[in-house]
């Protein structure tokens, strides 16, 4: 009978073992976005009954690399009354988080791929008197600094504004 080297063996296993080591992969999930990889824009207002509502669109820059939203936009009135600052609510009238989730997503922006807000009012007071109406909107998207001042046009007395999510 033959007997197998001890050093031969001890070559074998080694090589088996790095064969199989297993591969460590970096995290799949793109990183938080800057304010310089978006372009946010604002869509004409929608109404219904006395709701007011103006979708927010945030997509990548031109040559930005795919990144992600968690959270709320700051969204202040801009021209047309007096400062409004926007309340921050999981759902409303016109949009945000489906009911039973109150837990805002992580929403990837890649190229095609954007991610929106619904920012909404009523366009009476208490009293059924008619509310200013702005002419544009100061927002911030999520977790940044930088504030843009978009033409949006929206009839309201307060403002609140969603959680962002996949358009």
């Amino acid at each position: 009978m033959r007997t197998i080297k001890p050093a031969l063996i001890v070559a074998a296993v080694g090589v088996a073992t790095l064969a199989w080591s297993p591969t460590v992969h970096a995290d799949d999930n793109p990183p938080p976005c800057a304010s310089a990889q978006l372009v946010v824009t604002a869509l004409p207002m929608v109404a219904a009954v006395s709701h007011r509502g103006v979708p927010l669109v945030f997509t990548l820059a031109p040559g930005a690399v795919p990144c992600t939203l968690t959270g709320y936009p700051g969204v202040d009135s801009g021209a047309g009354g007096p400062l409004l600052h926007a309340r921050r609510t999981l759902r409303g009238y016109l949009g945000g988080l489906p009911g039973g989730v109150d837990i805002p997503p992580t929403v990837s922006v890649s190229p095609g791929h954007p991610a929106q807000a619904m920012v909404e009012g009523i366009a009476v007071d208490a009293d059924t008197s008619q509310c200013p109406t702005y002419t544009d909107l100061l927002v911030t998207p999520p977790d940044t600094t930088g504030t843009v001042t978009l033409p949006a046009t929206i009839d309201t007395c307060q403002l609140q504004v969603h959680p962002v999510t996949s358009a």
